[in-house]
């Protein structure tokens, strides 16, 4: 599959939005208008997609991610701040935790969130993932969780990650993937577009936004191309872990 950035210069300025050609400069504001629609159900609609399993993904990668007492760690697309939460239990007083987001009603989701469950003092920055307005070696961890698909570029959204990170700094990318055996393959076709749609009418009245989330994990790089991609964006000893038959992937890399 080719990189975003390959297909923008083959697509004369086109990119996919689910399965849509659009232009370049118009799927950020049309993935934005998924996002400001989806904000106030996000956390039910997380739970019901996956049936709580997203709670044991983002536990995995938070165990991968290895963050220690003292460190500084970028949250990138954010969202609702589930990572965050358990990021900011791990750096401590020493420590800090920021989340970012594009989206201005996902950090107003986050914020509440991190301020209901009792995570305070959690600086929350509106940034674009492919320019994040933060100095180079910055960061001894980056993760993006279930963000990186919806991003236009996103070649320059690792590459801006990449900068970011401290030499020794590890990436974590978590991402819906490719089902790796084909009867599970079909099965999780049928979910995403049937169910999924119907459960975003009927929870959070958006059956488009739905369709929308299910085409993206669609036209998401599979686990190999998504490690090349991390390695031309200067990311080292990059590993895929697996989880629930490869629907989800675990990618980290290292800044050496």
């Amino acid at each position: 599959m080719a990189s975003d950035e390959q297909r923008n210069k083959n697509g004369a300025g086109l990119t996919h939005f689910g399965y849509q050609q659009v232009r370049v400069d118009e799927k950020q504001s049309r993935v934005a208008g998924v996002f400001t629609s989806v904000a106030h159900r996000y956390d039910v609609m997380n739970d019901l997609m996956s049936m709580g399993i997203h709670r044991l993904w983002k536990r995995f990668a938070i165990s991968l991610a290895g963050v220690r007492a003292g460190e500084k760690v970028l949250d990138v697309a954010g969202g609702t701040g589930d990572l965050t939460r358990a990021f900011a239990r791990a750096v401590g007083t020493n420590g800090q935790v920021i989340l970012t987001d594009i989206n201005a009603a996902m950090l107003a989701e986050g914020r509440r969130s991190l301020l209901d469950k009792g995570t305070a003092g959690v600086p929350l920055v509106q940034a674009n993932a492919e320019k994040l307005p933060f100095a180079d070696n910055s960061f001894d961890c980056i993760t993006i969780s279930f963000g990186l698909r919806n991003v236009t570029d996103k070649d320059a959204a690792l590459r801006s990650m990449q900068r970011c990170l401290k030499p020794g700094g590890r990436l974590l990318v978590l991402e819906f993937s490719k089902p790796l055996l084909e009867p599970l393959a079909r099965a999780y076709d049928q979910y995403s577009f049937k169910v999924l749609p119907l459960l975003g009418r009927i929870v959070a009245n958006d059956e488009d936004s739905y369709r929308y989330l299910a085409e993206s994990i669609r036209m998401h790089p599979d686990q190999d191309t998504l490690k090349g991609m991390m390695e031309n964006a200067g990311l080292s000893r990059v590993q895929v872990y697996n989880m629930t038959g490869g629907i989800v992937a675990v990618h980290r890399g290292f800044k050496l």
